[in-house]
């Protein structure tokens, strides 16, 4: 689903933030990407949204090589995957339905599909009485909640979270776990970068570990490994 080849990225401050990384991640999969500030997660997840270039290496995902794809053609890329960031980036003036029917309107879905599919996200993400509710008017867990309806409504077969539990309280940030989970097991690929050491340990999932621009652990069942 994912695949990496001889990926490395230079920032014009001459600071190397990734050095040849080589990276497979099948379909299905769930992996964590971990490692201290400044490792390379962010540059990383940036790449895969096309929202960097890497200095040299290729990216593919999805069997497609999107390193030198068109600008043009970075919108449809998108739509194969869905982003969950850390502050949520709701729209402040839309309801609950609408953000999530805003990403189906993105990628011209009809005002017939958009009817039948939010309402069946919403109710997954148990939000279906919130629906009319304004980003203010929810709690951080539901903005969150929000945000990953609004990720998953397109169907992508690859999710990205960035810290989606960093700004949440830890009974909330299990709840946002277990819905991760559950979209992963309905066939997802899910790539979440954390701190949070303990979900990591106690997920036991696959475990990536960025220092200083390197790959230096890559364990099918690992831990956080790091004391923050």
């Amino acid at each position: 689903m994912i695949v990496l080849k001889n990926v490395s990225k230079r920032y014009k401050s001459d600071v190397m933030a990734l050095s040849n990384i080589n990276l497979k991640i099948d379909k299905g999969e769930f992996v964590f990407l971990v490692g201290p500030s400044g490792a390379g997660k962010s540059t990383l997840v940036k790449m895969l949204l096309k929202e960097i270039e890497p200095t040299q290496g290729r990216i593919i995902i999805d069997n497609q090589n999107i390193t030198n794809i068109h600008r043009r053609k970075v919108p449809y890329l998108r739509r194969k995957i869905g982003v969950v960031f850390q502050d949520f980036r709701l729209l402040p003036n839309n309801t609950v339905y609408e953000n999530v029917a805003f990403a189906m309107e993105i990628v011209e879905a009809t005002p017939k599909e958009i009817r039948r599919n939010v309402p069946t996200i919403l109710s997954l993400v148990g939000l279906s009485k919130k629906a009319k509710s304004y980003p203010e008017q929810l709690s951080g867990g539901e903005q969150q909640r929000v945000s990953i309806a609004r990720a998953i409504i397109n169907n992508p077969p690859v999710l990205i979270a960035d810290e989606p539990t960093g700004n949440l309280d830890p009974e909330t940030s299990w709840e946002i776990m277990r819905l991760l989970r559950q979209i992963n097991r309905r066939g997802t690929t899910v790539v979440m970068a954390t701190h949070a050491k303990d979900i990591v340990d106690m997920m036991q999932q696959r475990v990536i570990a960025l220092e200083n621009g390197l790959i230096v652990r890559d364990e099918k069942r690992g831990g956080y490994g790091y004391e923050d």
